[in-house]
């Protein structure tokens, strides 16, 4: 892959990718305090949520950040793209705001730095490329398959014996396990264009496999959303577990590299909690502000008289 293309193609893509995304997240959250609680993986939730036009609207940015994030997989690593669409958590806040009539306040512009600081500093530490965007042969699919999977399934039985916090942190573990398995199906399915035409992808599983598990990550995250003040902690845990995944699957599957000498680590490990604090802070910020569009939208009229 050459670097004139991830660097102009691929990172912007990616970002952009993200930006719709955070805007699909605000809408999301809004319209999912519409509609009646359902319950795990219950299909009549978007049937429900289909009624409401901001949802809608919702599923519009959505494809746009489907669309370019293929773009971003087709010409980048996935170690690189899944990385910055951390940064769908910034514009999520930063729309939150707008959306609130608010400026761009301190907590924000804070979250931001550190969650772009931190960002940077592993992209530059990890120096992510290689691979070929086909499953390496020889490679060892199986083990960290039954890992996800398993992880997924604990998730669903733990959201559904329980309710509160854990069901909360369970969905959103589930969800950003499915969401950074799709990137790297999806990963897969962009090298089968590039190299056998549009076609292609229909001759193998994987896109098959992405029809399956992406459907049921989105589902899973429209449960998330309903889920009220414990939403902030939620997105904080799609947001890192979703990257972290992605480039499991990039290095464990695809043949993707990323720097790991002990003192690199080291710094990855700091840059990787300075993110995380950032995303922490602006997904807490980002859900109050979404709360007080709420708020405004429901107030009743002044009465006179």
């Amino acid at each position: 892959m050459q670097a004139s293309s991830i660097l102009f193609v691929a990172v912007p893509a990616a970002v952009l990718g993200a930006a719709s995304f955070g805007l699909a997240s605000v809408l999301q959250h809004r319209a999912t305090k519409l509609v009646a609680p359902s319950r795990t993986l219950d299909p009549r939730l978007l049937v429900r949520l289909a009624r409401r036009p901001v949802w809608v609207l919702s599923i519009g940015t959505v494809i746009a950040g489907l669309a370019l994030q293929v773009v971003a997989l087709a010409f980048g690593p996935i170690v690189l793209v899944q990385p910055l669409l951390v940064t769908g958590v910034l514009f999520g806040a930063v729309f939150s705001a707008l959306l609130a009539h608010r400026r761009v306040d301190r907590m924000i512009v804070l979250g931001a730095l550190a969650c772009v600081a931190g960002l940077a500093a592993f992209l530059l530490l990890a120096r992510p490329g290689g691979g070929t965007g086909t499953i390496e042969a020889g490679a060892d699919v199986l083990p960290l398959a039954l890992a996800l999977g398993l992880l997924v399934l604990v998730a669903l039985v733990v959201a559904g014996r329980f309710d509160g916090p854990p069901r909360v942190l369970a969905l959103a573990t589930a969800t950003g396990v499915l969401y950074g398995v799709t990137a790297g199906l999806i990963k897969v399915v962009t090298a089968q264009i590039r190299t056998g035409g549009i076609a292609e992808p229909f001759h193998h599983p994987v896109l098959y496999v992405v029809c399956v598990v992406g459907p049921i990550g989105f589902l899973l995250s429209q449960n998330t959303f309903q889920q009220g003040a414990l939403v902030a902690p939620a997105l904080a845990v799609i947001t890192v577990v979703d990257p972290v995944v992605g480039v499991a699957v990039g290095v464990g599957w695809l043949g993707e590299q990323v720097a790991t000498t002990p003192p690199v680590l080291a710094g990855e490990a700091v840059a990787v909690a300075v993110a995380i604090a950032g995303i922490v802070v602006l997904a807490h910020r980002g859900t109050r502000l979404r709360h007080e569009i709420e708020q405004q939208a429901y107030t009743p009229p002044p009465t006179w008289g």
